[in-house]
């Protein structure tokens, strides 16, 4: 089993200061899965606890120079601290700054290397599995060691492969949120107030949700929001009663109808969810999973300067459902 591999400079800036950082407010420690053309980052796939998140990148958005190789079809998977790998980048970097790219007469500019290896830890029999980042210059090389778990079995990798694989089906019908900020701004005010979020999503392009305690109703709409999938006009009678239906009735409404679904999930995971915008997506699409099996958030990234989707970059949240909801 090995790997090794060259982190880019666009890799070390879409790790140290997007994705950790997001993805770390997910949870503290996840898997960390490499095969042949991606790299992916997997919280809660193997667990029903908590909630799902998935960062997925090709090798060239974060490596070049990128060799793998396993018994297992090469494919290598292990749980990662990511508090621990936020710091060994951050400090690699540093150093990595300090030693400068090269010197004037031409020497090789440094390079940050990433690899897999096995360790004899000080007071140890037991040598230990490590993810090896080392800052090497012309002069000298700088070496950082991050634990992680032994790698996964073959078993293992095919069950994480196969979660992998169930958790991209796409739900029917997803709505576009173009500004992240307002739902965060709306979700801030709206924790406070319960524990359980009602979200409806809508084939005209709605999207309701709402927290409700015997004291007090608080909830948000957004209308006619862009779709993807499945998707209907609104029905004649609710434009014609528009001005004098309440957020809460066109919901109702549009979930007896067939048009729409509601979920109830945890506000502890809808919010957390938001944390992504750490990550920096452009946009996000909302949709309700068949069955109401889960609520599904996608993060869009587009290619700097181009409102051109960048297919070597995906990230998406599934949250558990707390109450089966009705479609």
């Amino acid at each position: 089993m090995k790997f090794k591999a060259f982190l880019t400079d666009n890799g070390i800036s879409l790790l140290e200061k997007r994705f950790l950082p997001a993805l770390d407010k997910m949870g503290k420690v996840c898997h960390l899965y490499f095969t042949r053309d991606h790299t992916i980052f997997l919280h809660n796939l193997l667990n029903a606890d908590g909630i799902q998140s998935i960062a997925q990148f090709r090798k060239e958005a974060l490596f070049d120079d990128y060799r793998i190789s396993s018994q297992n079809d090469d494919r290598i998977a292990f749980t990662i601290d990511l508090s621990l790998l936020q710091r060994a980048i951050r400090s690699s970097v540093s150093i990595y700054a300090e030693m400068g790219s090269g010197d004037a007469v031409g020497n090789a500019p440094n390079r940050l290397q990433i690899k897999l290896v096995k360790k004899l830890p000080a007071n140890s029999n037991q040598p230990l599995p490590f993810l090896t980042f080392e800052s090497k210059g012309y002069k000298s090389a700088v070496i950082q060691d991050v634990p992680i778990s032994k790698p996964l079995s073959r078993a293992d990798v095919l069950e994480l492969q196969s979660a992998l694989d169930m958790a991209q089906d796409l739900p029917r019908t997803l709505v576009q949120v173009p500004d992240l900020n307002q739902l965060q701004n709306y979700v801030d005010r709206m924790k406070h107030v319960g524990d359980l979020l009602n979200v409806s999503i809508s084939k005209y392009g709605d999207l309701h949700v709402q927290i409700s305690t015997t004291l007090i109703t608080l909830g948000a709409e957004f209308r006619k929001l862009l779709v993807l999938g499945e998707q209907v006009e609104v029905p004649a009678e609710d434009q014609d009663q528009d001005q004098d239906l309440s957020a809460q009735s066109r919901a109702q409404r549009a979930v007896q109808r067939g048009d729409a679904q509601i979920v109830q999930v945890s506000m502890k995971h809808f919010a957390k969810s938001l944390q992504c915008h750490l990550a920096k997506p452009d946009c996000a699409f909302y949709g309700i999973a068949q069955e109401g099996a889960c609520l599904t958030v996608i993060f869009q990234f587009f290619i700097p300067g181009s409102r051109q989707n960048d297919k070597s970059i995906s990230l998406h949240c599934r949250l558990p459902v707390l109450d089966p909801g009705t479609s």
